[in-house]
């Protein structure tokens, strides 16, 4: 049994974009957001707490990485993208960190600003496993530590305004929305309005409370149950009606689904859908798996690919993060990406011999 007219065209798009991912041209990223500071802590889950109906974790190890909108930088870095990072960190032991981990990883963290007074958010996360078993760790427990302190208005301007400058050759600008203060109205609008002058497409990564900050941008990334949230809230009979009224409201003009399992949807503003089926049957863990839309989404801007071809690159970094283990980075980069789509092609071919 050979493939349909449909399976042959998505063949050819993932050969097409193995291509192209191997040999990207020159791109140059202009990158807002909320900088964090992600712990890891791994270890055993042997026993139950004699207080309390909780595990206790036997500690065996702990990693730190960065997290936010810095995590995005090191995908764009790894896929061999100019990247400039702007966003804030406070004068603590996590902000050096930051600094010293983007550092050794060559993003351009010039545009970072510390901020006396402002406590830098780090997420700490508990992985166990039992020790007599052979399987997967998982996420027992989320803790944050992060501050109530208002980041001071003139550095958000100046922020902003260095962004603005840097703008010169960029292919496109991403504001990374973790709620921590650095995308606000005023300075989101103006970067906007000078990328829109300049023809440089905005990608969206938004708190769905920050919508209005969003206001015109090219591309907006959410998450399927983001999508089902709002389509409650606006009280929409599906979540295709949600996704284009979405659209039409904040003048949008695609909206990237990722659905885990379910693959990755884009609507725009046309009224059209494209949709790319999750071809993985073992899914891992979804730690990074937007900030991987959000590079994938970078690179098809500066490829100039179009919307089917956009959405089969999210939906294979979206695999890339999926199949990833608990020993494995949960950071895009370009081999993984090549590799796993080439095995997407390549395993469309096979099963349909």
């Amino acid at each position: 049994m050979g493939m349909t007219d449909d399976e042959v065209a998505i063949h050819d798009q993932l050969n097409a974009l193995r291509v192209q991912v191997k040999s990207i041209e020159y791109s140059k990223v202009v990158l807002i957001g909320d900088i964090i500071l992600d712990r890891y802590i791994h270890g055993y889950a042997n026993n139950l707490n004699s207080n309390a109906p909780v595990p206790v974790l036997r500690e065996t190890r702990r990693e730190e990485d960065v997290g936010g909108a810095a995590h995005v930088a090191r995908g764009l870095i790894s896929m061999g993208v100019e990247t400039h990072l702007f966003g804030v960190v406070g004068d603590d032991r996590a902000g050096i960190s930051i600094f010293d981990s983007l550092e050794d990883e060559g993003v351009e963290s010039s545009g970072i600003a510390i901020v006396e007074g402002i406590t830098t958010t780090v997420k700490n996360r508990l992985l166990a496993t039992r020790e007599s078993l052979v399987s997967e760790e998982q996420l027992l427990l989320r803790w944050d530590i992060e501050g109530d302190e208002a980041i001071p208005s003139e550095a958000i301007k100046a922020l902003f305004e260095e962004a603005k400058v840097h703008l010169d050759k960029a292919t496109a600008v991403i504001l990374s929305d973790y709620g921590q203060g650095v995308i606000v109205e005023e300075g989101v609008k103006t970067i906007i309005e000078a990328a829109s002058q300049d023809n440089i497409p905005v990608i969206a990564d938004p708190k769905l409370t920050g919508l209005h900050n969003t206001h015109g941008v090219d591309w907006v990334i959410f998450q399927a149950n983001g999508l089902e949230l709002m389509r409650r809230r606006l009280g929409v009979e599906s979540g295709d009606d949600t996704a284009h009224l979405l659209i039409k409201n904040h003048d949008w003009k695609h909206l990237v689904v990722v659905c885990g399992a379910a693959g990755v949807t884009i609507y725009s503003a046309d009224g059209s859908s494209v949709h790319a089926e999750c071809t993985l049957t073992d899914l891992r863990q979804m730690i990074g798996l937007v900030d991987a839309a959000v590079v994938a989404i970078a690179i098809a801007i500066s490829e100039k690919l179009g919307v089917s071809h956009t959405a089969q690159l999210v939906n294979a970094a979206c695999e890339c993060i999926l199949a990833a283990s608990s020993s494995d980075s949960f950071v895009l980069n370009r081999d993984d990406l090549v590799d796993r789509i080439g095995e997407m092609a390549w395993n469309l071919q096979v099963s349909k011999r």
